[in-house]
């Protein structure tokens, strides 16, 4: 089977979203950009309705800033089958448990149509994790977004098996959506971005644990000397503590060289409470409503 697409291929093809979460809508919102249709497909009635909400809500604002683009539809879809019928890219947006993305991916192969193009939105798993019941592998790979339209990178990454022709589809239909796409040559915890955050965030952490600096200091540098808005420690405020513990956790878990200082600070601000702007204080404090 060929997974070989031009945009004009795909362009009266609807887009498949399963999972109407934050990123699952925002995916869907950029789907719906180049007049095309997009079903998102979650379980609950209530999750689908805020879905295609956001995205009707959101697309005029998108196509002005961006200055190209159609209005499309985003529509909410009962069950997978109604979701896949057609559909030339079906993008998982589910939570980062392979025990629910496993079984999840079987359902969603059986649904396809043969040359529908499959995507992980996987932060922290590479889709060769989660292909046990894809009985294509060739058709799977990781489609990792950032958080779009603001933040609208998309890593790609191979199963391992990923037809080459799918991944050179990828990488010239999606900027036809202001998707700007980049391949992670080979497999990588953490793709490319994340993997060099990763870096930033923990040394960061580790210069507050050994008592060099605050974070508030560490912040104040990286904002003067890079010309950012924010610094590490705000980010992983509003990224939330608990998050951040988590990811670096399945980092330790893979290089167990990584220093135990940083997981113990994250550990006693998860510990008391202090999640981040969720939770009102983390590293910062929040007002609250």
């Amino acid at each position: 089977m060929s997974y070989t697409h031009t945009f004009q291929d795909i362009r009266d093809r609807p887009v498949a979203v399963v999972g109407a979460g934050t990123l699952g809508r925002r995916i869907a919102l950029m789907f719906a950009s180049r007049g095309g249709t997009v079903r998102i497909y979650a379980r609950r009635d209530d999750q689908r309705a805020e879905a295609t909400r956001f995205v009707a809500e959101s697309l005029p604002k998108l196509l002005s800033d961006r200055g190209f683009g159609e209005v499309g539809v985003a529509v909410g879809a009962s069950s997978l089958d109604e979701a896949l019928d057609g559909a030339w890219l079906a993008v998982e947006s589910v939570p980062e448990k392979l025990e629910i993305k496993v079984p999840l991916w079987g359902e969603i192969d059986r649904a396809a149509s043969p040359d529908t193009i499959f995507g992980t939105n996987s932060s922290s798993f590479p889709s060769r994790l989660m292909a046990d019941n894809v009985r294509d592998k060739t058709r799977l790979c990781n489609t990792h977004f950032g958080m779009p339209p603001e933040l609208p990178a998309v890593e790609l990454m191979s199963d391992g098996q990923t037809d080459r022709g799918l991944l050179d589809s990828l990488l010239a239909v999606l900027p036809e959506f202001g998707l700007h796409p980049f391949e992670a040559r080979k497999e990588s915890t953490g793709f490319i971005f994340n993997r060099i955050w990763a870096a930033i965030k923990r040394e960061s952490l580790a210069v507050v644990a050994e008592g060099v600096a605050r974070p508030e200091d560490v912040d104040g540098m990286f904002k003067l000397n890079l010309q950012v808005p924010v610094g590490p420690f705000q980010m992983m405020d509003l990224v939330g503590l608990d998050v951040v513990l988590d990811i670096e956790n399945h980092y330790a878990a893979e290089f167990p060289h990584l220093p135990q200082s940083v997981r113990d600070l994250l550990q006693s601000y998860v510990d008391a409470g202090k999640l981040g702007v969720k939770s009102g204080e983390g590293f910062y404090t929040y007002r609250t409503t």
